[in-house]
């Protein structure tokens, strides 16, 4: 029997995230305004998965939404807990897989993000974080994600690609494989410490599916109606982003489930 695959819980990538990549933030909150907004008067609790360092669920427990953040990476999960200290906001953060999660209560919404879905070591562990976020719902509970497509895989995910600021250099080496739907970064950090920089290296790998697989996996699961967007018109101005390399997805839970 082989042995499962293991997500690798990103190290430095959790300690720079907010610095290196800011400002991508205000692309994922336009497709907010556009998607979740209309949804949320009628949330009371809900969760982030693969929270990251907290900042969407932040955002909701600040306009009074009962938040819970999931997270792999033991550096996330402290990153989101010390903003939430600073903020004073009530938000519980759980160390886990999200393909095999479970929460002290069941909730109206679970928002996966900034393509976390597509971390997972294989195409076939999408059923397994489908039936996670279903057990987790209420009946009539949404499920909200975005993905990055071959499309994208083939224009973002190749050649080298640097990005510097004050103390931290990151210069990523990347690569795709169309065939076998699956794409990866090398990411060398530098990082200075006093007068000296020091290296770390981290491998960042992605695979993805097309549009009918994650409706048939959803509709598995026990989602009776998903709704898709194309990213576009949610990334102008990111340079990069065109028709078909992102999708965001909301699903919704059947009211009558065996989940």
């Amino acid at each position: 029997m082989s042995k499962p695959a293991c997500v690798q819980p990103y190290r430095w990538l959790a300690e720079h995230f907010d610095r290196v990549f800011a400002g991508s933030r205000k692309f994922i909150e336009a497709a907010h305004h556009a998607i979740v907004e209309p949804i949320l008067p009628q949330v009371r609790v809900a969760c982030d998965l693969a929270c990251g360092t907290g900042e969407t669920a932040l955002d909701l427990a600040g306009r009074g939404i009962r938040m819970y953040g999931v997270d792999l990476s033991p550096g996330m999960c402290r990153a989101a807990r010390r903003k939430a200290r600073e903020r004073k906001l009530a938000l519980p953060v759980i160390q886990a897989d999200m393909r095999d999660f479970h929460l002290p209560e069941p909730v109206d919404l679970i928002l996966s993000e900034c393509d976390a879905i597509n971390h997972l070591p294989r195409r076939s562990d999408l059923r397994r974080v489908s039936l996670a976020v279903a057990r987790a719902l209420n009946p009539g509970g949404w499920f909200f994600f975005d993905v990055n497509n071959l499309t994208g895989f083939e224009k973002y995910w190749q050649g080298n690609w640097w990005i510097e600021k004050p103390g931290i250099i990151l210069a990523m080496r990347n690569g795709h494989n169309l065939k076998h739907r699956c794409a990866w970064s090398d990411c060398e950090w530098f990082v200075q410490e006093g007068r000296l920089w020091r290296r770390h290296h981290e491998r960042v790998e992605e695979v993805c599916w097309t549009e009918d697989e994650i409706h048939e996996v959803l509709a598995a699961a026990g989602f009776a109606r998903v709704q898709v967007w194309d990213a576009t018109p949610f990334f102008k101005g990111d340079g990069i982003t065109t028709e078909g390399c992102r999708s965001f997805f909301l699903a919704r839970k059947r009211r009558q489930s065996r989940f």
